[in-house]
C-alpha cells in the first residue's frame, strides 16, 4: 500500500524539526489570514476581572481587531456590559456563542439566562449556551443545570440552545447530553498533561468521545488552545513556539475535517492567573495590549 501524503498528515501533527521561529510565525500568519471558525472572545483589559463593568468602547475596539479573522465570536456571559458583545459582533458581521455565566447564586443565574433569552429574541444570537463547566466546577447539582436549560430552551425559538463542559462531562451526564440541542464540548490536551507532539491526537479522541455521548447530534469544539508562557504540566509545556505549533495543527486539521471549533482565546488575560496558576494570562492569540503575539 502507497502512502497518502495528504491523509498521513492529518494523523498527527505536521513535521516541524527543520522551521525555525520565522518559520513558525510565517505559517501561524498564514492560517491566521486565512481565517478561523470561531473565536472565544476575551473582554477584560488590564486591571480588570469578571465583576467588572465593561465599556462598549473597548468590547467594540477589540471586536475590531479579531473581526477580519473569524467568522464566529463567543461571549461567555450575558451581564455587566458581556451583553453588548453579540450586538457589537452582528454589526461587524459575525455570527454568535452567546453564554449564560452559570454559578452557585441563583439571583446572578436567573439574571444571566433571562438575558440569553432576551438576547436570542432580539436577534442576536445563533447558538444560546446555558452554563460553562458547571459540572466541572461543581457549581450546581446535574437536575439543577437541566432545569435551567430546559427553561432556557421552552423560551427560546429557532436558535439551538447547548451547554459548555469539558468533553467527558457529555460521557459522564448522558442527560445533560440528551437535554442539549448541540453538544459544545471543551478540548484541551494541555490541561490533560499531553505532550505538544501528541495533542492533536488526543484532541481528535476527545471529539470522538463527544461525538459518540452525542449519539448523532452535532459536536462543536467550544474551546481549545495552548498557552505561551507559564508553568509545566506533567508532559505539556507552555511556550512561544509550542502555542504556535498547536494553533497551526488544530487549524489544519478542522479545515482538512470540516469541524467547527472555537480557539481560545482571542487577547491575554491577566485576571485568569488566579484559577489556572501563571499559565492562565498567556492563552491568547493578541497580548493584554492588543498587539499580535505571532
Amino acid at each position: 500500500m502507497s502512502v497518502r501524503k495528504e491523509k498521513f498528515l492529518a494523523l498527527a501533527s505536521l513535521d516541524y524539526s527543520d522551521k525555525t521561529t520565522e518559520d513558525l510565525r510565517a505559517l501561524f500568519r498564514k492560517f491566521l489570514v486565512r481565517g478561523m471558525h470561531g473565536l472565544g472572545f476575551s473582554p477584560y483589559v488590564e486591571g480588570q476581572q469578571p465583576g467588572d463593568q465593561l465599556s462598549e468602547v473597548q468590547i467594540r475596539r477589540r471586536i475590531e481587531i479579531i473581526a477580519p479573522y473569524t467568522k464566529w465570536v463567543r461571549s461567555f456571559s450575558t451581564t455587566e456590559g458581556n451583553e453588548l458583545i453579540p450586538k457589537i459582533a452582528k454589526e461587524y458581521g459575525m455570527k454568535t456563542l452567546v453564554g449564560a455565566w452559570l454559578e452557585d447564586d441563583d439571583e446572578i443565574n436567573q439574571k444571566e439566562v433571562a438575558n440569553l433569552i432576551d438576547l436570542c429574541e432580539e436577534g442576536y444570537v445563533d447558538i444560546a449556551a446555558v452554563g460553562n463547566e458547571v459540572m466541572y466546577r461543581g457549581d450546581l447539582t446535574e437536575q439543577q443545570l437541566l432545569d435551567f436549560i430546559n427553561h432556557a430552551k421552552s423560551k427560546i425559538k429557532n436558535v439551538p440552545v447547548g451547554y459548555v463542559d469539558a468533553y467527558y462531562e457529555f460521557v459522564d451526564h448522558p442527560r445533560i447530553s440528551e437535554a442539549c440541542d448541540i453538544i459544545l464540548a471543551n478540548c484541551y490536551p494541555f490541561w490533560e498533561g499531553c505532550d505538544l507532539d501528541y495533542s492533536l491526537l488526543y484532541m481528535k479522541d476527545m471529539y470522538q468521545r463527544a461525538l459518540r455521548a452525542g449519539k448523532g447530534k452535532k459536536v462543536i469544539i467550544s474551546e481549545t488552545g495552548w498557552p505561551s508562557k507559564g508553568t509545566n504540566l506533567e508532559g505539556a509545556f507552555p511556550s512561544y513556539e509550542n502555542a504556535m505549533k498547536y494553533f497551526i495543527n488544530t487549524q489544519k486539521w478542522v479545515e482538512e475535517e470540516g469541524i467547527e471549533l472555537f480557539y481560545f482565546s482571542s487577547f491575554d488575560e491577566s485576571w485568569k492567573v488566579g484559577d489556572e496558576g501563571d499559565v492562565g494570562a498567556y492563552w491568547g492569540i493578541w497580548d493584554k495590549n492588543e498587539e499580535l503575539k505571532y
